[in-house]
């Protein structure tokens, strides 16, 4: 892999880069849409590409329980076996280690855990994530870490801090296809000695690109950005920056502002099958009695295809007789939003006007959807 830094906004840390991949390259600031167990969920890759999408992100421990290493394996990889021919990601299942506290134990060697599909048993560990990433064949693997909870004690925060520079020191060491890219992840919870202390460490292993974990788990938005922006100082700007999980539009938008360059989030696909759309005023829901008799689109001016061919109100009627119609409809443009924002990002940053950009986005941007058109 090879990225290439192309612009650098004059008023911020804002980047404007090329990320040149196996499988194609992404123009970044970029967005990855999150296909967990191999799809993005009410999406074709056809309509992926359609929206923009240029990379999308898998999921290695999802993949493990369903349908199995090895059915992966004998398709030909992720890519055949999903038809996707364009970049992906994969994540080491480090975020799980986080999410299924109850049914983990974590040791210094990895994690034991239980499938939360059947309770059946497995271990991972830093061997296991690099053998099962290299083995889907991704265009970019992720390093074993541990994610700790929001609010985390710091002499906890510490042990884990540690436990998680020998897992990735020890992928660096796996880790021998000069092709595919290995991300070391920046951890150290809400403590700006520890981020430092992460970023460093991690640095010096030298990986092909840096992301930041343990964000976006529940701490204020200021608190994110804070952290953000002072893990970012330690990072190389030679190489690709990927916040993980992140987010809303105002959170990416302010994360490009101190220096991001990647971002991942379930929140388009997640939030269009309840309803939520993404809009260029603000979120709105389209289950709202408001949208009943509403025969404008989801959002005026859109390109998407939902927006192109339906009413509010035909989509509000999918969504409440439960058609799966509806969920994709709103998914399909909620992605399409967010791909399309990610582009105007870039375009700003190429002009030199992000700042205004940032300005007038987000003083249009209203949480308060009764004064959305």
């Amino acid at each position: 892999m090879e990225f290439t830094l192309l612009k650098r906004d004059p008023a911020s840390d804002a980047r404007r880069g090329l990320l040149r991949l196996p499988h194609g390259e992404v123009q970044t600031p970029a967005f990855m849409p999150v296909g967990t167990s191999g799809a993005v969920k009410t999406m074709s890759p056809r309509e992926l590409r359609e929206t923009g999408a240029e990379i999308v992100l898998g999921n290695t421990y999802h993949l493990l329980l369903r349908p199995g290493l090895e059915i992966v394996v004998k398709a030909g990889g992720l890519h055949e076996f999903m038809g996707w021919n364009r970049p992906i990601l994969t994540d080491s299942g480090g975020y799980q280690v986080f999410s299924l506290a109850p049914m983990r134990k974590v040791t210094d060697e990895g994690v034991h855990f239980q499938s939360h599909v059947d309770g059946s048993r497995y271990f991972l560990g830093p061997k296991e994530v690099m053998e099962m990433q290299n083995a889907m064949g991704p265009d970019i693997m992720m390093a074993f870490d541990e994610c700790v909870s929001y609010p985390s004690e710091y002499d906890y925060t510490c042990e884990s801090l540690e436990r998680t520079l020998k897992w990735e020191s020890e992928c660096r060491e796996l880790h021998r296809d000069a092709e595919r890219g290995l991300f070391g992840i920046v951890q150290g919870g809400v403590f700006k000695d520890l981020r430092e202390k992460s970023a460093r460490a991690v640095v010096e292993m030298d990986f092909d690109g840096y992301a930041i974990g343990g964000l976006s788990v529940g701490e204020p938005q200021e608190e994110m950005f804070e952290l953000t922006e002072h893990t970012a100082g330690f990072l190389p700007e030679d190489k690709p920056r990927y916040l993980m999980g992140v987010g809303y539009p105002l959170d990416l938008l302010g994360s490009v502002e101190r220096g991001m360059d990647m971002f991942d989030c379930v929140l388009p696909t997640r939030n269009g099958r309840n309803g939520m759309a993404f809009t260029r005023m603000g979120p709105l829901s389209i289950k709202s009695a408001r949208c009943k008799e509403d025969f404008s689109p989801i959002e005026e001016g859109c390109g998407c295809y939902a927006c192109g061919n339906f009413s509010r109100a035909y989509i509000r009627h999918l969504l409440n007789v439960g058609e799966i119609l509806g969920m994709h409809l709103v998914s399909l443009h909620n992605l399409h939003f967010y791909l399309n924002f990610m582009a105007q990002i870039r375009e700003a940053i190429e002009k030199g006007s992000f700042a205004r950009f940032r300005v007038e986005f987000t003083g249009d941007y209203r949480l308060d959807e009764s004064k959305i058109g």
